[in-house]
């Protein structure tokens, strides 16, 4: 309703309060608060309703060994982008657990044999669509997460070493989407300053 107060709606609360967390306490997450996540994230908007995505669950040993291998692979690139890695790694080895997000291919392969277009746009169409439908997906977990009290960051940085990622998941046909620590905040962070909505919008009327 237009009227409406919208000032204590909870939705857009948990979107305001939701922040990037990358040190953890030793709290373990029950696997019924993962399945929630999970969930959640499973409920997200895909293209065609095709859900392409894949969740993996590292905890104990294959978490460190994640960790081990982000840390090893920041070796080989410069700064900033090695002291990221390693600050990558360390969210990793901080978090009780961690959620990988992989795009299947699917909807790649499927797509691209039924769009009667040049087929190096139709792939690049549905490759484009994949990554959206993820990126829903891993939103929906972050705001899940912030919710029930749980703290997230989606590791971007990850991207640079995306294929090993990918060889560590065992997920050698699909694309790399998102290394999500999980857990429960050390310490509490306000997060940074957003710029104000307004410079970020343009208005297209008649």
């Amino acid at each position: 309703m237009p009227n409406e107060d919208l000032s204590n709606n909870e939705t857009l609360r948990i979107i305001e309060s939701r922040r990037s967390i990358r040190a953890f306490t030793k709290q373990n997450v029950p696997d019924e608060i993962l399945r929630i996540l999970l969930k959640a994230a499973n409920e997200a908007p895909s293209a065609h309703n095709q859900q392409p995505w894949r969740f993996f669950v590292l905890r104990g040993r294959k978490k460190e060994d994640l960790a081990h291998l982000v840390n090893s692979r920041s070796a080989v690139f410069p700064k900033p982008s090695s002291t990221l890695l390693r600050m990558a790694a360390r969210s990793i080895m901080s978090a009780p657990l961690v959620i990988g997000v992989a795009n299947t291919g699917e909807l790649i392969k499927h797509g691209t044999n039924l769009f009667k277009v040049e087929k190096e746009m139709a792939h690049d169409f549905f490759r484009t669509m994949e990554i959206q439908s993820s990126a829903a997906a891993v939103q929906n977990m972050l705001l899940a997460a912030t919710s029930i009290g749980l703290a997230t960051v989606w590791l971007g940085i990850l991207f640079l070493i995306k294929d090993d990622i990918l060889d560590f998941l065992g997920e050698p046909q699909g694309e790399f989407m998102a290394v999500v620590p999980v857990g429960y905040a050390e310490r509490s962070s306000r997060g940074p300053q957003k710029l104000p909505v307004e410079i970020k919008v343009k208005y297209i009327a008649d």
